[in-house]
Formats: C-alpha cells, sequence, structure tokens
C-alpha cells in the first residue's frame, strides 16, 4: 500500500492513502498533538471531509491497539512456518528491575535462548532494538522462541 505524506506548513503532516474499498482517506498529524481523519470526496478530491479526531492520548492507545499485536501476528504467521518457534508479547512493567536500563543487561537471549526482536514504545516500533537500547516502563517486547523462552523473558524483566 503507498502512503503519500504530504507537510502541510503550519499545521502539520497529513498521510493519504487509498484504502481496499477504493476509498481515498487521509489522517492529519496536527503539530499540536492531535490526529485528524478525512475521507476526501470521489466528486472532488482535493476536497476532504472529516471523520473524526483523536487526542494525542487517545492516538497512542489506538496505536496500541493497532501496533503491538498486528506485529506478532505477522510474526505468528512466520513461526508457522517452523514447528516449535512463538511469537509473543512481553511488557515491561513499572516495577520491572529493567526499567530505565539497557536491553542488554537482561541477557534475556543468552539465558533463553528467545530473541527480543523489536520494541513497542506508545506508537512507535523499534525493529531489531540493540543491547544498549534503554527499557522504559510500558514497553512491549516483542519475542520470537520457543514458549518456554518466551515465558523465561517474561520472569527475566520481571523478577531479573
Amino acid at each position: 500500500m503507498e502512503v503519500k505524506e504530504v507537510l502541510l506548513p503550519g499545521v502539520g503532516l497529513r498521510y493519504e492513502f487509498d484504502n481496499a474499498d477504493g476509498h481515498h482517506l487521509g489522517v492529519i498529524a496536527r503539530r499540536g498533538g492531535d490526529f485528524e481523519f478525512v475521507m476526501y470526496s470521489a466528486a472532488d478530491p482535493d476536497q476532504a471531509h472529516p471523520v473524526f479526531r483523536l487526542t494525542d492520548e487517545e492516538a497512542d492507545a489506538l496505536a496500541q491497539i493497532l501496533g503491538a499485536p498486528r506485529l506478532v501476528e505477522r510474526f505468528a504467521d512466520l513461526t508457522k512456518e517452523v514447528p516449535g518457534l512463538d511469537a509473543g508479547q512481553v511488557e515491561i512493567v513499572p516495577t520491572s528491575p529493567f526499567v530505565d536500563r539497557p536491553l542488554g543487561d537482561t541477557k534475556a537471549r543468552t539465558r533463553t535462548g528467545a530473541s527480543i526482536v523489536a520494541i513497542v514504545r506508545d506508537e512507535e516500533v523499534l525493529a531489531s532494538p540493540g543491547p544498549g537500547e534503554v527499557l522504559h516502563a510500558d514497553d512491549v517486547l516483542v519475542v520470537i522462541g520457543t514458549e518456554d523462552g518466551i515465558a523465561g523473558v517474561r520472569r527475566i524483566v520481571d523478577q531479573g
């Protein structure tokens, strides 16, 4: 799918794309943090009709709903091809001993054999994080490994 990015001076950025139903849609990311969703008229493709607006906090919640599960779903599809390999999510809870510490301090791969392939932080996905990437409360780790390996990563980040 092609997404066109348009700079709106003084306003922010607009992202435009066509969905599978043939509708031309847009998301305006305003400088103040709000997001406006618009649909363009088929009769006049330059005229946008507002659909709804989200605050920054609401957009973050929606990104979490759409982002992390879809990422894990894609990895889950890949793991179906390899028997015994799974994909999972592990949240960094605020009480984790690894909050504000580098990922490498967990030694998760060495200790469990599972790989942390991404970190979902707010609406951002950090793919292939390095050992120096600092973990934050509420980060979600996307982990590939055996069922036991994923459970081991969960134990490590929860208990140390």
